[in-house]
């Protein structure tokens, strides 16, 4: 691969200079083609092997070890910089990374198809780990290509697409995989998730992108890397911003399902409460962001959002305080805590790509977004532990003021005449 380093622009946000303009509707089949894609591969990972493992006799020390699947997910960061630098000049900047992440996935699970889940799970945990591995460098190319070419009053709609491709990896690479290898086994099962992650992908056929000249004498201060986000003027407080804004949520979502199923909510009524059906109200909730983003302007929406958030969650501790509190309301919680999730994402994500630089979009996008990870897994593991502590309603509780706090510290942090925010409204 070559070394590409376009040069910054003069305020150094941006789309880059180095992609030619397309057609909404085709930019937005693109991206729809590589999320889902690149979403099928993941949920048949960590949803629908895990049930398969477990129905073939395995045992769940060793099913529980599919959480290292995500690590490569959180510290793709770290080689962010890599996909921004380097190409193969005939393919384009991301293609050169694409194309190739593509392949290597849809061919290790069709490798896949020909071993035994039971008697070959460390060969197939392998293979897990090289997909994930391949299916979070090619999403740092996607975002990379997305912040290139999504101008800003397409960002919010964009972002929305991410909403509906978890939503089909989910309803695609489990519930579908599941329902086929009940019925056909698990050879044709691999078959078919390989063949439709392959037709997901195909419209990258319609990408159009120019390749990044060549400038391997640049001087190492201007080619991408970590250190090239932190010397931005305001890079620490977009990085504050990314780590604080859902940290919150951290305290709330992983003790959600138990809270439930604390309060008498039947397993199946939880299992729905947090599948197809949540699956099905986080995309209406990431179409809803993308309109509200249009109508009234980013700012207003992530200030809404946080508000929001924070009502929900002072729901949920007066429903952990009450000994008297219905099924319907918690579910009523569940879901508007689910819906504001996926419209936040929406709105994060397309803050993050205002924020990021024309010289290494996939790099500064990639570290802003791996950073709200990063402090949602932390604040998830400390989550359990107060939650045995002191209680579900002293949790929620201190959930509800730290979300206040944090949005009303983020958003004096990211002002409203911040450039990340231009052209966001219409």
């Amino acid at each position: 691969m070559t070394d590409s380093s376009p040069a910054p622009s003069s305020d150094g946000l941006g789309a880059a200079p180095d992609v030619k303009r397309m057609p909404p509707g085709r930019v937005l089949a693109v991206l729809t083609g590589l999320y889902i894609a690149q979403a099928i591969p993941i949920y048949l990972f960590i949803a629908a092997l895990p049930a398969i493992f477990r129905e073939q006799g395995v045992s769940r020390t060793m099913i529980g070890a599919i959480g290292v699947l995500l690590i490569p997910w959180i510290l793709k960061f770290l080689w962010a910089p890599i996909v921004d630098r380097y190409q193969l000049s005939r393919l384009g900047r991301r293609r050169s990374w694409i194309l190739p992440m593509q392949a290597t996935i849809i061919g290790l699970i069709l490798v896949m198809s020909q071993l035994s889940p039971l008697d070959d799970f460390f060969i197939i945990f392998g293979i897990a780990c090289l997909v994930a591995l391949a299916a979070s460098t090619q999403d740092i190319a996607t975002d990379g290509y997305a912040v290139e070419v999504l101008t800003p009053a397409q960002r919010a709609y964009g972002n929305a697409i991410q909403g509906g491709s978890i939503a089909a990896g989910v309803l695609i690479g489990s519930a579908f995989a599941l329902i086929l290898y009940d019925n056909f086994g698990w050879q044709v099962t691999m078959f078919s998730i390989a063949a439709l992650a392959g037709l997901a992908a195909l419209p990258i056929c319609l990408m159009q992108e120019k390749s990044a000249p060549e400038e391997s004498d640049r001087a190492g201060k201007d080619r991408p890397s970590l250190m090239a986000f932190l010397r931005r003027p305001d890079s620490l407080q977009v990085l504050a911003f990314a780590l604080l804004y859902r940290c919150s949520e951290g305290f709330v979502k992983p003790m959600e399902q138990p809270f439930l199923v604390d309060q008498g909510l039947s397993l199946s009524l939880v299992g729905l409460t947090s599948g197809a059906s949540a699956a099905t109200v986080g995309l209406g909730g990431s179409l809803l962001a993308a309109f509200v983003i249009r109508k009234y302007g980013l700012f207003t929406c992530l200030y809404g959002l946080g508000l929001a958030r924070t009502l929900c969650f002072a729901g949920f501790a007066l429903a952990a305080a009450s000994q008297t509190t219905t099924a319907a309301v918690l579910i009523g919680l569940a879901f508007f805590n689910t819906v504001i999730r996926y419209m936040e994402v929406v709105g994060l994500y397309s803050l993050y790509m205002g924020a990021s630089s024309r010289n290494q979009p996939a790099t500064d996008f990639t570290i802003l977004s791996c950073a709200q990870l990063i402090i949602y897994m932390l604040a998830s593991m400390v989550s359990g532990v107060l939650a045995d502590w002191v209680g579900y309603a002293p949790l929620f509780t201190f959930a509800t003021v730290l979300s206040l706090v944090g949005l009303i510290w983020c958003m004096r942090q990211i002002p409203q005449n911040h450039p990340a925010y231009a052209g966001t409204s219409s």
